[in-house]
């Protein structure tokens, strides 16, 4: 049974990409989760809510700097995954590379901050907030100042006495279920991030963004269920994927409009999966049919 978007909550990592992809929302979630004061924030549209031909499937964190050029990566994590922390250097060492490859210096890297939003207590040990930085095990008087920090949020935890009352009810809100998600938590800010849950549940675009995801996950888990089966049926489920994934690229492009005949006959010979998912990554991140063309 598909998912209904008026059925997500901020948990759901596509909501969740959705509501933080506002500026002023990641904003509020950075000052409430590190906390520090941030001036203004700049999003990564491109590496938000998009399909990564690398990854072979979807990605949902939040990729943001501040004026300081300090860059964040936020995910949400609703099950708790084996081999988190390793998770957590992949993502850091991602955002290094990614500076590094652009012509940034060593000695010129800004300070990165990982933040996992945790529906479960990661370690156990009832923290709202555990904050990971490099430390010496000698002697405590000496730091790396690498400038790299892992935080992992609870919505489970206990100390309330420990952190600040806005945080504690942010995460209360992230914890509830839809129904309770929606009662007064009396919270300025959890009523803005409310505020824009249902401004996406009314969006028709955000609707039509949200079924083609769910499609792409789809097929991972039907492309998944199928391994192991006989030789004799590898080209028909090739065959099958890429017609699949032609389909959905042009429902991707259908909200622009009517495509042209010359269009729809370079989609439909295209035969390397690959370069179709390269496309749908485009399609998804295009402002219009003419920008996807430029881009293809």
């Amino acid at each position: 049974m598909n998912t209904l978007l008026k059925n997500l909550t901020i948990k759901n990592n596509f909501m969740f990409a959705a509501v933080m992809s506002d500026e002023e929302n990641c904003k509020g979630f950075l000052e409430r989760a590190l906390p520090i004061k941030v001036d203004h924030v700049e999003i990564s549209t491109e590496k938000s809510i998009v399909y990564h031909p690398e990854y072979k499937g979807v990605r949902l964190d939040v990729y943001t700097k501040d004026g300081n050029n300090t860059r964040y990566n936020v995910e949400m994590q609703v099950l708790k995954q084996p081999a988190l922390g390793r998770r957590s250097r992949y993502y850091q060492s991602h955002m290094d590379m990614d500076l590094l490859v652009k012509g940034c210096e060593y000695a010129e890297l800004p300070d990165s901050y990982v933040i996992f939003l945790c529906d479960f207590d990661p370690f156990g040990e009832g923290k709202y907030r555990y904050t990971f930085r490099t430390a010496c095990e000698e002697t405590e008087e000496v730091s790396l100042k690498d400038g790299r920090c892992i935080v992992f949020l609870n919505t489970r935890g206990k100390n309330v006495e420990d952190v600040p009352k806005e945080l504690v009810s942010f995460l209360k809100f992230v914890h509830a279920d839809l129904k309770e998600s929606q009662k007064d938590f009396q919270d300025d800010y959890v009523r803005q991030v409310q505020k824009s849950v249902i401004h996406i549940k009314e969006n028709r675009e955000m609707e039509e963004r949200f079924m083609l995801l769910e499609l792409l996950l789809q097929d991972e888990r039907r492309e998944g269920r199928k391994e192991g089966r006989e030789e004799g049926r590898k080209e028909g489920r090739k065959a099958g994927e890429l017609e699949g994934a032609q389909e959905m690229l042009q429902m991707a492009l259908n909200r622009f409009g009517e495509l042209s005949e010359n269009l729809l006959k370079t989609l439909h010979q295209q035969q390397d999966i690959e370069v179709i998912r390269k496309w749908m990554e485009t399609a998804l991140q295009a402002e219009s049919l003419d920008d996807f063309i430029s881009k293809m």
